[in-house]
């Protein structure tokens, strides 16, 4: 019996399914690489595309529906036919160039025809696209890397606390922002706060700044907008020599649709890297979707993923939309409320094969490599090793947090909020997979949807984030902030995640310049003056979420489980352990409790080293951090058992050491 069943036993009645999943991996692996390893097949990159060779130049590329190929660019004064390919078999096309002929920064691209029809493209394993400012085309530029590393020791903490960020966006100015800007200006902050690793958007080449870098064009272009390969280098080798990990938002759900300087229709035909017909589009993104049972599109896309890793250095990925990859309806409208939803004909089994050997090859190229699965469906066994029946993911993103805060924020009175429900949803886990839990992420922060703390004071966070003012909006706001994040780090999970600029309670939204915004960067930027003004609240919430990650980080948290201590409905107090740590929280809007009990259980004694009512955290400084609580009988007529008695604040979090 499978290991992954073992664990779960509700998984029996579908052990035919997961079966057949180790076989489907088996024998396509077999077919792949035979008795080797996918490192030593993921090599695309190195072969297709412009490379020098000993004699000067060679450029390769796959394009079975081609019937001819041509190379041109700056070097041959974009002539379309001076520069013929050879077709050297199993559609590849090859040209072999003088080494004086190509140059640092050449142009370049090809012209190939099918069935009579003669068509430009980008190639696909293009390492550098720049825009044309006159016509906004896009095109490959050829670029030497000159770039020297230094971070040939660096692995990264066992533990793992995300700062996601955007670097296009990521300055104060009214613009886009560097790989070499997000290196000294951002990576200070990040180290400071205590993240130790870094999660990029938008890093893969997309022709719509827009799309949050969700529509890939080039899948081996670091983008142009930020900078050149060198830049992105240099960002990658100073979070290195900070200690922090960098992660890349992998884009492997699909593909933009466009075909001049996209892989859609790249050789004249609709299938070959995509599936043809409907079951090749994405009916809500509009894109194009991979057809993982190809070789050669497993290999395109494994060698992407060896690329990222050995070309740049990256510490690992973050799959995007794997929800998407593993159903054949991506999940539109699913519930998954039940074990048949993962194991129909719905599932797409080809894409979680395609996930095994990822997450596998990842691993041979740097064993401390990361990789976290964004799937809103649950699917048993992502973060499970392949050799249990799993998929071999390292994390889980737990997407359900978010919605469950911004439900309760939206629909739910404070009074109404269920202390079981709450700790059911936030340390429920299937059993040894990993999870990252986080408040919110970029996806909650776009426009048409608000922060965590905009959600809470809307308006008002515009003239009431003064230190002396307060309004029953603004401390309501304040202290929700603390307590949330508190809870969701401290609750469940072995990993955490922040989007930038929330830490701080950044206002507002997200939103690309577009036609329908004047082509305004008002709200596409970081407001750091923010917290860096000593006059306001936010500074105060940042170092609220410094200290926080401290206290997760000393503490050790990601080897460590939260245990269940009590809950109480009415009252709105919920308490659990965490190692030596006892938190308390008391979500009531209003109620103060002098005495309020919590089972001792075989704590001797405890003191409360850290609370969000401190005011250096924008509090009120009503809890006694001396004190130390020891166990008494209780007050309650019948309770036979030992507890301790605090005095509780409403809306405040109080964090005890305890003696054992």
């Amino acid at each position: 019996m499978l290991k992954i069943i073992e664990l779960d036993k509700q998984l029996l009645p579908y052990e035919r399914d997961l079966t057949q999943r180790m076989k489907n991996y088996k024998d396509k692996k077999k077919y792949l690489v035979g008795k080797g390893k996918f490192i030593d097949f993921a090599n695309g990159y190195e072969y297709f595309g412009v490379h020098k060779s000993a004699e000067g130049w060679v450029y390769r590329e796959w394009a079975p529906g081609a019937e001819e190929m041509y190379f041109m660019g700056d070097f041959n004064g974009w002539s379309r036919t001076s520069h013929p390919m050879k077709n050297i078999g199993g559609g590849v096309f090859e040209i072999r160039l003088p080494k004086e002929e190509l140059f640092h920064g050449c142009h370049y691209k090809i012209l190939l025809k099918h069935q009579g029809k003669a068509l430009e493209r980008n190639p696909a394993y293009a390492h550098y696209v720049v825009q044309n400012p006159v016509d906004y085309t896009w095109c490959p530029q050829i670029f030497l890397s000159e770039f020297q590393w230094t971070d040939e020791d660096f692995e990264g903490e066992d533990s793992l606390y995300i700062y996601e960020a955007h670097v296009g966006m990521a300055q104060d100015k009214l613009g886009i922002g560097t790989y070499r800007e997000f290196a000294d200006n951002i990576l200070p902050r990040v180290k400071a706060l205590g993240y130790n690793a870094v999660q990029l958007m938008g890093i893969m080449e997309h022709p719509y700044y827009g799309s949050f870098g969700y529509q890939v064009s080039a899948f081996f272009a670091a983008s142009s907008r930020f900078g050149t390969p060198d830049d992105l280098k240099y960002l990658v080798n100073k979070a290195h020599e900070m200690g922090i990990r960098v992660i890349l938002d992998l884009i492997h759900s699909h593909a933009i649709k466009n075909t001049g300087d996209g892989l859609n229709e790249f050789d004249g035909t609709s299938y070959q890297y995509f599936h043809d017909g409907y079951e090749g589009e994405h009916p809500v993104w509009g894109t194009k979707l991979f057809d993982y049972n190809k070789p050669e599109v497993t290999h395109f896309l494994l060698s992407n993923v060896k690329y990222w890793l050995t070309e740049y250095h990256f510490d690992g990925f973050r799959f995007d939309g794997v929800t998407s990859m593993i159903y054949k309806d991506h999940g539109i409208g699913g519930s998954f409320g039940d074990y048949r939803s993962y194991f129909s004909l719905n599932t797409q089994t080809d894409a979680i094969t395609y996930l095994q050997f990822a997450n596998e090859l990842i691993k041979e190229v740097n064993p401390k490599a990361i990789s976290i699965c964004e799937d809103m469906s649950g699917m048993p066994g992502m973060c499970l090793p392949i050799e249990w029946g799993g998929v071999g993911f390292d994390y889980r993103l737990a997407m359900g947090i978010p919605d469950m805060w911004v439900n309760h924020l939206k629909n739910v009175r404070d009074e109404d909020w269920g202390m079981g429900y709450i700790w059911g949803q936030l340390s429920g886990c299937r059993p040894k997979e990993k999870t990252v839990q986080y408040v919110e992420s970029h996806d909650q922060a776009l426009v048409g949807d608000k922060t965590t703390i905009f959600r809470m004071l809307d308006k008002e966070q515009y003239e009431g984030m003064n230190k002396i003012c307060h309004s029953p909006v603004i401390d309501r706001g304040i202290a929700l902030h603390k307590m949330l994040r508190l809870v969701t780090l401290s609750a469940g999970g072995q990993a955490y995640l922040n989007f930038m600029g929330n830490e701080f309670g950044h206002p507002e939204w997200i939103d690309f310049p577009r036609e329908g915004n004047g082509g305004s960067f008002q709200y596409c930027r970081r407001q750091w003056n923010l917290v860096d003004n000593h006059y306001l609240k936010y500074e105060l919430l940042n170092a609220f979420d410094r200290d926080m990650i401290r206290l997760a980080k000393e503490n050790a948290f990601h080897k460590k489980e939260a245990k269940y201590c009590y809950d109480h409905n009415s009252d709105k107090i919920m308490a659990f352990t965490r190692g030596d740590l006892l938190f308390v929280f008391n979500f009531h809007p209003t109620e103060t409790y002098e005495t309020y009990e919590i089972p001792a259980g075989k704590m001797k004694s405890c003191q409360c080293i850290m609370n969000t009512d401190e005011e250096k955290y924008g509090g009120f400084g009503r809890v006694d951090g001396t004190r130390v609580y020891e166990p008494l009988p209780s007050a309650k007529k019948g309770e036979k058992r030992k507890v301790f008695q605090f005095f509780l604040p409403s809306r405040t979090a109080c964090v005890f050491r305890v003696e054992r």
